[in-house]
């Protein structure tokens, strides 16, 4: 009750755009706040949003929902420094002005934020090659299409160079959060199920499956519990691409962020 108290608070909450800097872009934060926001994320906010900010049985995502991604930065600090009342989501004023900036940073990049990008290849080529040839859609999603274990990349490229892309598909581990881990599940009665956890603590384990289902398990009753530490997206995958497919490939990631902020925008000038 109290998660679904605090998902309608966020819907409740007019919307906006994050602020620009001068240059008429969104405001870039550094290696240092963002590791910072990382840390605070870790400790103060995915127990309850995930690791991933892509919510769990306590609170909301915060992460791929729109009506989240489109508050402004002050409105997104003003949710953390006073929390909302009669719901899960308490203060964290005692994190004080340059952590909370640090926190709704992170949330940002956990939301897809940062520099224009510009476009290597071809787009349409990309598509193909994502969903098709490589499956790249065995795990991601984008426009709704595609699978659920790792980030949704609908809005990805909006904001992120085609450099820092192609960087996060060379070297996938210098991106892995904590969370992001396959495991593979045995329960007692000899039950195995593989997939991506999204929350766990010392007693239990939630699990998201490849077709999109969480299952709840408490350790007590698993037979064994085997991880696989490293990134969801395998070392050295972008080699198999060849340098035109991932220009490729980039180039569709960008251009179907922009594609679907211009759908947002346009449907917001309808209503």
């Amino acid at each position: 009750m109290v998660a679904v108290l605090f998902l309608l608070m966020w819907g409740m909450v007019p919307q906006s755009q994050p602020q620009a800097n001068r240059s008429g872009g969104p405001k870039r934060a550094s290696s240092a706040t963002l590791l910072e926001g990382k840390q605070i994320f870790a400790s103060s906010c995915a127990a309850c949003h995930g690791l991933d900010g892509r919510g769990g049985e306590r609170a909301p995502d915060i992460a791929t929902r729109r009506e989240t991604q489109r508050l402004s930065d002050v409105k997104l600090a003003r949710v953390v420094d006073a929390g909302v009342p009669g719901t899960g989501m308490p203060s964290f004023h005692s994190l004080g002005v340059s952590g909370i900036k640090s926190v709704v940073s992170y949330l940002r990049a956990l939301q897809g934020g940062g520099k224009s990008a510009t476009l290597p290849g071809n787009p349409r080529r990309g598509e193909t090659i994502f969903f098709a040839k490589t499956g790249c859609s065995d795990c991601h999603m984008v426009a709704g299409k595609g699978g659920f274990l790792a980030a949704d990349l609908s809005s990805y490229g909006r904001n992120h160079s085609a450099e820092e892309i192609r960087e996060v598909i060379a070297n996938p581990n210098s991106m892995r959060k904590a969370g992001d881990k396959f495991v593979l599940v045995v329960t007692r009665d000899g039950e195995k199920y593989v997939g991506l956890v999204r929350n766990e603590d010392n007693f239990s384990l939630q699990l998201q499956t490849v077709d999109g289902h969480f299952l709840f398990f408490m350790k007590s009753e698993l037979q064994t519990l085997e991880r696989q530490a490293q990134s969801v997206l395998p070392a050295g995958y972008h080699s198999a691409l060849g340098g035109r497919d991932l220009d490729d490939v980039i180039s569709f990631l960008i251009s179907s962020a922009r594609s679907s902020k211009t759908s947002a925008v346009a449907g917001e000038a309808d209503q």
